[in-house]
């Protein structure tokens, strides 16, 4: 993928459909997802974490497509919202955690103007994304009980899953998706294309 991306400002209404559809197909990943999750529990010392990263990846895949401003955070509050739909685990909670994990990668992208788009970028706004998660987990009382090796082992592998998930796997799977093609038919001709032409 290219280093930086060139976007038109504002969302069309092809760029929102297209980003609803992506929150779709995650908002049912995101609601299967939830009791491969409960199976690490039992592995113990948080294992569960490391497949946390799952939840933030609609906010950094949708971007990685689209790349607009508003997209990461359309796409994790709609992708929460079908998750909620479908009888996910957390209820109209999960409203709120979409909401504010797709915020951590919209504040990550626009810190970069929307135009910076690398697999570090990517990884940093998993990781912001994680980061509001954790703020949510300690207002509902998720985290609270912990001890400080505990809540250091928790945090740690939660970034580490976000970072993996969200950031690594969802810009390689952008990448590859792109690749393909098909990406060509949803974004702007950009001057390269026009130079290779002649």
């Amino acid at each position: 993928m290219a280093q930086k991306a060139t976007a038109s400002k504002g969302l069309k209404l092809t760029d929102i459909l297209i980003t609803i559809v992506i929150a779709a197909v995650f908002g049912v990943i995101y609601r299967i997802w939830g009791p491969v999750y409960d199976m690490l529990k039992p592995i113990g010392l948080h294992a569960d974490q490391l497949g946390y990263g799952m939840w933030f990846m609609a906010a950094t895949f949708a971007f990685l497509v689209i790349r607009k401003p508003g997209v990461a955070l359309l796409a994790e509050l709609a992708a929460a919202t079908i998750e909620a739909l479908f009888g996910g685990s957390w209820g109209p909670a999960t409203l709120v955690y979409g909401i504010l994990q797709g915020l951590g990668a919209e504040l990550i992208f626009a810190l970069f103007l929307y135009r910076r788009v690398n697999v570090g970028v990517t990884v940093l706004a998993a990781i912001a994304s994680a980061v509001l998660s954790l703020f949510i987990d300690s207002y509902y009382g998720y985290i609270d009980q912990l001890t400080f090796w505990n809540y250091c082992l928790f945090i740690g592998l939660r970034l580490l899953g976000s970072a993996l998930i969200a950031g690594v796997f969802a810009y390689y799977l952008a990448s590859a998706l792109g690749r393909t093609g098909v990406l060509n038919l949803i974004r702007p001709v950009s001057k390269k294309d026009y130079d290779v032409l002649g």
